[in-house]
């Protein structure tokens, strides 16, 4: 198609009153954001079946969620086993864990649920997603300590759960997973007794796992609080790991720590089960992607673990921390939140605020560890002083407390799901029932009353024959938009969550190398992918042009090794 070719003809940004044809700079920086609004809130179904402990988009458009198996009767039950054997509704089948769905795919379209086939227990286990789109899901509890798992979406009503023949070399409960430069490698790092890492597949046959002094360090051996430590890819391929207090910039290649980092201020803990969360702020092209800074935020104060056990719950911190990983010299940020909060998710939104969501006050994660949930999400801009960054949002009326969940997604809003502070799934007679509603959040900035800033009818488009663009490649965006302002560029990837650990997410600032608008509206950008597997590990990303600060309906963008 000619006017699509018409993309990679323009050299450069300009702007002109001509009167049929209107060019404007592509901006490294949206204005006149809009994001302190309260946001609405929405229910969507009323019951998930399962508790969405663990859940993750998907490129279909689908959202897969998943819980324990052990939980016993979930609340979709199934006709029959794993093993093919029919469920009865007669006698101990109606109590038998195998007779009930523990995950499930999510329709965003349709706003409807699938049942999926768990073989082994994920419980409190971690995942990633694959540059095909594939989810590969690894460790859990009991049977499913050393499992490895993958589900590949597809359009059909037919995909599911398949369990691999190879194992962990070690039991991983509570560990952490990121993926790694090298095409569809995954380091899974730590877990309950496990102070070590291993690679997904292994760079060789010979390679068991490898000893990390680190987490020897942070384990306080209480309530632990070094499991499911915050990963980070850095632009520069090392990692940075986070455990209780402390971080370091880690060369898995080398098993060698590059660099040790000062410990966070302030007293008590960030990592479960004092359960704070973390995200690496937005990288940008105009820095060639090598600032590179982390945010910590929340957790359990001092002793909240062993007093929980006794029944009183302590109040969380309220303080954040923001630290460039590059660089010579490194310091934390400190500033505190509108309250105390722990068990939060925090989110990046396409025009690059963080909204925290779900949470509770006081105590720390674990069953019934914990009292007075948060209600209120909260929303943060980077790029305000200090003192002028949070603002509160709409409260829910309902808990999301431990084991609960929340994702992004395509169209704008936010997908809230689960907590389960019971063992098992209780719906009557407890403080804090079992939750299986669904919810969605949307922000302010989604609101009908922008608009006519919204940009819209955002294709993608890749060179001929291919199916995604190689790093450093070009490709052409073409949108709607009847207010223009200064546009801006994010691609997102959609991270693996569970436990307040949003697992591989990240969001780059493309590079616009040109811009071509007509006067009805329609625009075309020349877009540049980020340089490396570093910066941008192979995948699909959530492509959203932001127009003035506020974003449109996300397109999937495949970044690819040429």
């Amino acid at each position: 198609m000619e006017d699509k070719k018409q993309i990679h003809s323009v050299c450069k940004c300009l702007i002109s009153t001509l009167i049929f044809l209107q060019w404007f700079e592509c901006s490294t920086a949206a204005k006149g954001s809009s994001g302190g609004g309260e946001g609405k809130w929405q229910l969507l179904l009323n019951n998930t079946g399962v508790v969405a402990m663990h859940i993750a988009l998907t490129h279909h458009n689908t959202v897969i969620m998943f819980d324990q198996t052990g939980t016993g009767r979930s609340g979709y039950r199934l006709s029959h086993r794993n093993n093919g054997t029919r469920c009865k509704n007669t006698g101990s089948d109606l109590s038998d864990s195998s007779c009930y769905a523990h995950s499930m795919e999510y329709n965003i379209i349709s706003n409807k649920i699938r049942p999926l086939m768990l073989e082994t227990d994920p419980w409190c286990s971690s995942g990633s997603i694959l540059s095909n789109g594939t989810i590969i899901q690894t460790g859990g509890y009991g049977n499913g300590y050393r499992k490895i798992r993958y589900f590949k979406p597809c359009d059909e009503s037919n995909c599911d759960w398949k369990q691999s023949r190879t194992q962990l070399s070690h039991n991983r409960w509570y560990s952490s997973n990121q993926i790694l430069p090298e095409n569809d490698r995954v380091i899974v790092l730590g877990g309950r007794r496990a102070f070590n890492y291993e690679f997904v597949p292994k760079f060789s046959p010979r390679d068991s796992s490898f000893d990390l002094p680190f987490l020897h360090q942070t384990y306080d051996g209480k309530g632990e609080n070094n499991l499911y430590p915050f990963l980070h890819l850095s632009s520069d391929g090392n990692l940075f790991i986070f455990a209780n207090r402390d971080s370091i910039l880690f060369n898995y290649k080398q098993n060698k720590v590059v660099k040790k980092f000062p410990q966070i201020p302030g007293n008590g803990s960030r990592s479960y089960p004092s359960t704070g969360s973390s995200i690496i702020l937005p990288l940008d092209h105009s820095d060639g992607f090598q600032k590179v800074e982390v945010m910590v935020c929340g957790g359990a104060a001092s002793g909240a673990y062993t007093a929980a056990k006794n029944g009183r719950f302590l109040e969380g911190l309220r303080s954040c921390g923001r630290m460039l990983i590059t660089g010579e010299k490194q310091k934390w940020k400190m500033e505190d939140m509108p309250g105390p909060r722990l068990m939060s998710d925090m989110l990046i939104l396409p025009n690059g605020y963080i909204l925290i969501i779900n949470g509770v006050k006081n105590g720390c994660a674990g069953w019934n560890n914990a009292d007075n949930p948060s209600l209120q999400p909260y929303l943060y801009n980077p790029e305000k002083t200090e003192g002028r960054r949070f603002s509160v949002l709409k409260s829910t009326k309902i808990p999301r407390m431990y084991h609960s969940s929340a994702l992004l997604l395509p169209d704008g809003r936010v997908l809230v799901a689960g907590g389960n502070p019971n063992s098992r799934y209780t719906f009557n007679g407890v403080p804090y029932p079992t939750e299986l509603r669904l919810q969605a959040f949307t922000p302010d900035h989604m609101d009908s009353k922008f608009y006519s800033r919204r940009p819209q009818n955002v294709s993608i488009y890749y060179s001929s024959g291919e199916e995604g663009v190689g790093y450093g490649g070009e490709f052409g965006v073409q949108f709607w938009n009847e207010k223009p302002m200064e546009v801006e560029f994010s691609a997102y990837a959609p991270p693996f969550t569970t436990h307040s650990i949003s697992m591989n997410q990240r969001m780059l600032r493309l590079r616009c190398k040109s811009m071509f608008r007509s006067e009805d509206g329609w625009a075309n950008a020349l877009l540049e992918a980020p340089p490396s597997a570093n910066v941008a590990p192979a995948g699909y990303y959530l492509l959203t042009v932001v127009n003035g600060g506020i974003p449109g309906i996300s397109q999937w963008v495949r970044f690819i090794h040429a």
